[in-house]
């Protein structure tokens, strides 16, 4: 095993910024899941930390050793890391066992050792009994598991998967999601694991990098980026969250702070040390929304679509006091609501969102 240091990284490709001034440090043995949209940079990180491109500007350590900087590129073989792909590059003329051992082979190691590492990494992704099989016959999940027991025979000491699970389909992303947890707890190897899908992010990782436009703009748990988003991106993009325009009229030392939501009072949790009031940005989330009674406080507006999503259905609805705006929330069977409908609504609460350059 070994950490991972990122130290102010920034990589130029011409006058274009893919990284900039990102810096991260994976403590040995952590899973650190990179998340963004496309083109925020998260591959070139990756290839970076893999050696296939060199820094502009900062340096990579794995182990606390110097791998990359402007001056200085250790080639990707003598770095010791493992890489799963996307789409398992495995050679479809080689067996499963040949595949996994082709490293090894290269590298010349004898025979029986090579045997015996390639028969321990085909124990450790459970495909005991599959070396004789061609890729060919096996399933996508199988494949993957066999492109990781590829990546283990090496020993590596740090881990990069890059979007391993984007080539499957939803049952079997679940299943392989396990086995990832599964082989993490296993081996307490070092991971960097580049995804667009939050959701393995937060079902899999100790902490998530969230990263935008060539930025690190938050780095936490998955708690953590839930509930305490740092800019208004981070609760967009991480499970839909409204960001919504408050007033903030108080700001308490003791976590929350009073603002008024479409003109109808609300307490929002905030920095224990708090920022200015006035106008600022509030994250709230599609569980804290509730439909309230016409004798109740609470913002009135109008339904505008429903989507029945099989046992419930996201409801939009823009009020009557920002009719630009869009709040959502979700509405269990029987579903009552329809597009066009009237209703009333309240927030039970929400995180009022850093001030810009607070965090």
């Amino acid at each position: 095993m070994a950490g991972l240091t990122i130290n102010n990284v920034t990589k130029k490709f011409q006058a274009f910024e893919a990284l900039k001034d990102v810096s991260i440090d994976v403590r040995e043995g952590e899973f650190l899941a990179v998340l963004g949209p496309s083109g925020c940079g998260k591959t070139t990180l990756l290839r970076i930390i893999a050696g296939f491109e060199q820094v502009s500007q900062g340096e990579i350590r794995i182990g606390g050793k110097v791998v990359s900087s402007a001056k200085l590129n250790v080639a990707p073989e003598n770095r010791r890391i493992g890489i799963v792909f996307q789409n398992y590059a495995l050679w479809p003329h080689m067996t499963v066992a040949e595949n996994i051992g082709y490293s090894l082979k290269i590298a010349k190691t004898p025979t029986a050792e090579r045997e015996q590492r390639v028969s321990e990494a085909l124990k450790l992704v459970d495909m005991q009994g599959y070396g004789d099989r061609a890729p060919a016959n096996l399933s996508g999940g199988q494949r993957q598991r066999v492109a990781l027991a590829r990546c283990l025979v090496a020993t590596p000491e740090l881990v990069l998967f890059d979007e391993p699970l984007a080539n499957l389909d939803v049952h079997l992303r679940a299943s392989m999601e396990d086995e990832f947890a599964d082989f993490h707890k296993r081996t307490g190897t070092t991971i960097v694991y580049i995804t667009h899908d939050q959701s393995e992010a937060m079902a899999l990782a100790d902490r998530i990098a969230v990263m935008d436009q060539g930025r690190l703009v938050q780095l936490d748990t998955p708690h953590k980026l839930y509930h305490e988003p740092a800019t208004p991106m981070v609760a967009s993009f991480i499970s839909q969250g409204m960001v919504l325009p408050v007033e903030v009229t108080s700001s308490g030392v003791d976590g929350t702070c009073a603002a008024s939501l479409f003109g109808q009072p609300i307490t929002l949790r905030c920095r224990p040390s708090g920022d200015p009031r006035g106008t600022a940005l509030a994250c709230c989330r599609s569980e804290m929304v509730r439909i309230v009674g016409q004798g109740e406080a609470g913002f009135e507006g109008k339904i505008m679509r429903v989507v029945y999503q099989g046992g419930l259905a996201r409801i939009e609805f823009a009020p009557d006091a920002a009719p630009d705006v869009t709040v959502h929330f979700v509405q269990a069977d029987p579903i009552t609501l329809e597009p066009g409908q009237t209703a009333k609504l309240a927030f039970a609460g929400g995180w009022r969102i850093p001030s810009e350059g607070a965090i």
